[in-house]
């Protein structure tokens, strides 16, 4: 089994790394395509009013100046020499990639790009990293046999797979949950305003460690309470049960004002 591996980390992020041990278990066949510098939110953004430069590490190893989505693309089509990746790898995010933030993770993104190519892709990301102990160690311990079983059963070629892993020690995970996708019913992104040295302001952005109380079967509740989330996502977003009620009062010409 090809692999190419990636992440919206940074390829010099410890949960790259990670992802490199975890794919080593599986094939002897890994490649990586990552970013140069944290691209942490961008989603599935496209680098397109500059040009991507790319610099070879090692034999198998490349890092672009572009996102995720850059990175999967150009590693399926002109990095990995010969044939192309029968697995792309995304992670393992510094922090969990649940709920909304799916739509905003450059992880996530970076499976949704290999799912678009015809290559199944799995997005991995580790909770925790807010709290204390924190570390990569779940994923480690689990990823490689969640993988393998995923890959044996297979899955519709429109989907991509999102696990989680929570903040415990591996002895205290007990259990996997196919989960769906969450809504937080807390608004938790911020911006905090600062002021630098010169008197001008400027803003971070970033994350409140504010828990919601989600139900039962969701991402988020299996997290919290200490299991790993397999998530299956698509990228179909209509709302079917609006569309059938809008085609009972909208359709035809053109209502005018």
């Amino acid at each position: 089994m090809r692999i190419l591996v990636t992440n919206d980390d940074g390829v010099h992020a410890e949960g790259l790394a990670a992802l490199e041990r975890i794919a080593a278990q599986l094939s002897d066949d890994v490649w990586v395509c990552a970013p140069e510098y944290e691209q942490s939110g961008a989603s599935r953004a496209l680098t397109l009013a500059e040009p991507i430069r790319v610099r070879q590490l090692g034999e198998r190893r490349f890092t672009t100046t572009g996102t995720p989505t850059d990175c999967v693309m150009l590693g399926v089509h002109e990095l990995v020499a010969g044939k192309k990746p029968d697995l792309v790898l995304s992670g393992v995010n510094r922090g969990a990639n649940l709920a909304e933030d799916v739509t905003m993770s450059g992880t996530v993104a970076g499976a949704i790009e290999a799912m678009a190519l015809g290559v199944p892709g799995i997005a991995l990301s580790q909770m925790g990293f807010y709290e204390p102990g924190a570390s990569f160690e779940p994923a480690e311990a689990f990823g490689p046999g969640v993988i393998r079983r995923l890959v044996e059963i297979g899955w519709p070629a429109d989907v991509v797979l999102n696990i989680n892993f929570p903040n415990r020690e591996p002895a205290d995970i007990a259990e996997v949950e196919v989960t769906r996708q969450g809504f937080r019913d807390a608004h938790i992104r911020m911006a905090e305003k600062r002021t630098d040295l010169r008197g001008r302001d400027y803003y971070w952005i970033g994350f409140r460690q504010t828990r919601s109380s989600p139900p039962e079967g969701t991402d988020l509740r299996a997290l919290y309470e200490g299991r790993i989330s397999v998530t299956p996502l698509h990228i179909d977003l209509t709302h079917q049960p609006t569309v059938h009620d809008l085609k009972k009062v909208l359709g035809g010409p053109p209502p005018r004002l």
